[in-house]
């Protein structure tokens, strides 16, 4: 490969590619921001130009991964411990984010960064990082159940944010169109966007709502490895990636191994888990839809919950059965509650009424729950997005002890914080056909607002026409995302 692959990205290839090698888009470079008064004039301009420099060696391994899928990437490493590629992991770290078994926050770290930076680089280098166990914490599921989560330390953290960056150019260039989850430049509105138009465009009369069960506890680290190897063969990420997955979980004062899974809530672990479902999931349902399937199939997955649309019943079946045997291979098995394969689609309601079976069933995917519907305007078949009630009563629960809380705040305090909170439930729920659920979330949250302010006093003489004045310092509901179709158009 002209030796450039070798030097940038440590390229094997294993054939040659059978398309011609085409001209790929370079980096876009990176426009500098004024420098703040009284700061050196030149600091901003040298950070800007050496982030250039490390979106350039990205794009180069990006090129040869495109140009070659067969190809082996042999040195990649040393894009990792660099001590800028270091920096930059680390001012894309959450600032607040909890500690890890060392007790170390960010701004800790922060202190004497460039000294830390350097030490670190230099373990990098000469293999003497060592990773540490995660700190296992529970978080409320919307069950009932508690979701466990590692909090990893902050070295690890932007080793791994490192590793992260190098890898994603690698595996951008084969992730399929179909997998949004936890992937640069995609998010959960691109999936449900892409859901919406594909049952609306294509011949869907059968979704498959699926989820794998216990997926991040269930990964198997042999066979992750092996998908890993694939593309990788710089045996120092494959060793720090098995650092990473045998470190270890801290629970309650007591260490223990993990034979299998990968603790959420560390930077790697969403890559890892892609790249698994890549093999697992996405390579075989592909070619299961263009080898095998009689009719229409679209697939929208993000991270482990997945949405099949299928135009034949026969196909549907005969997925789901030989999925079952699929997944079971890897030691993955679908969620026996929350997998359904009920009949949805533009003719879903005419045939169901036929038949006397009622409305079309719904299902629930990325927080919204999916209805059979049709435009005021024209009467034509559409998919219609609502917020699921379980969230709903989740979060205004959460909400109504805050205010408990927060009750004898200043209100400015408060009103600031409510807002924060009504823009966020906006940017996220504010599609097409929602504006009732989020109007509704609106009256309610200011109604517990009311009721936490008349407990401040017995002799309080808030009333609600005072109240409605009050919640004017709120902000109004507000549909924050176009249309499925017009989105994707762009």
């Amino acid at each position: 490969m002209n030796g450039q692959g070798k030097s940038d990205g440590g390229v094997v290839p294993q054939k040659r590619a059978n398309k011609g090698v085409g001209a790929p888009t370079p980096a876009e470079p990176v426009e500098g921001r004024p420098s703040t008064k009284g700061n050196p004039s030149d600091r901003n301009s040298f950070r800007t130009q050496r982030r250039a420099e490390l979106n350039q060696s990205v794009a180069r391994i990006r090129q040869v991964a495109q140009r070659d899928k067969e190809a082996k990437f042999t040195a990649l490493w040393h894009h990792v411990y660099s001590a800028d590629r270091l920096r930059e992991a680390f001012l894309g770290l959450k600032r607040r984010a909890a500690p890890g078994i060392d007790g170390v926050t960010w701004r800790d770290y922060r202190q004497d960064l460039e000294a830390k930076l350097q030490d670190l680089s230099a373990r990098l280098q000469r293999g003497a990082y060592r990773a540490r166990p995660v700190r296992r914490t529970y978080i409320p599921k919307a069950d009932g159940r508690l979701r466990p989560l590692g909090v990893t330390a902050t070295e690890d953290k932007l080793v791994q944010r490192a590793t992260v960056e190098v890898l994603n150019a690698v595996y951008e260039a084969d992730f399929l169109g179909f997998s949004y989850g936890f992937r640069p430049g995609r998010g959960q509105h691109d999936a449900l966007d892409a859901l919406s138009v594909g049952i609306q465009q294509r011949k869907v009369n059968w979704v498959l709502d699926a989820d794998i069960r216990g997926f991040f506890d269930a990964i198997d680290h042999g066979w992750l490895v092996r998908f890993i190897e694939h593309r990788i063969a710089d045996q120092r990420v494959i060793r720090h990636v098995k650092k990473w997955l045998h470190a270890g979980v801290l629970e309650d004062d007591e260490w223990r191994q993990e034979e299998e899974g990968t603790p959420q809530g560390g930077c790697i672990s969403p890559l890892l888990a892609n790249i698994y479902l890549h093999y697992v999931f996405d390579l075989w349902a592909d070619q299961w839809r263009r080898q095998v399937a009689r009719g229409d199939v679209i697939l929208v997955r993000y991270a482990d919950d997945f949405v099949v649309g299928f135009e034949h019943r026969a196909d549907a079946d005969r997925f789901l059965r030989e999925l079952q045997e699929r997944l079971a291979r890897f030691g993955l098995e679908l969620h026996d509650t929350k997998t359904r394969l009920i009949e949805f689609g533009r003719f879903a309601a005419d045939r169901r009424a036929r038949r006397g079976a009622g409305k079309p069933e719904t299902f629930d995917f990325l927080g919204f729950t999916h209805i059979c519907g049709r435009r005021r305007e024209t009467g034509s078949f559409v998919v219609q997005r609502r917020t699921m009630r379980k969230r709903i009563r989740n979060k205004l629960a959460d909400l109504k002890a805050e205010l408990r809380r927060r009750m004898h705040h200043r209100q400015p305090e408060v009103v600031e914080w409510l807002i924060s909170v009504l823009r966020g439930h906006y940017r996220y729920y504010g599609v097409p056909s929602n504006s009732r659920a989020i109007t509704s979330f609106r009256f309610r949250l200011v109604g517990l607002w009311y009721r936490a302010l008349r407990r401040r006093s017995q002799r309080t003489k808030l009333t609600w026409k005072r109240m409605v004045v009050l919640a004017r310092a709120l902000p109004l509901p507000r549909i924050q995302h176009p249309w499925p179709w017009e989105r994707l158009r762009v």
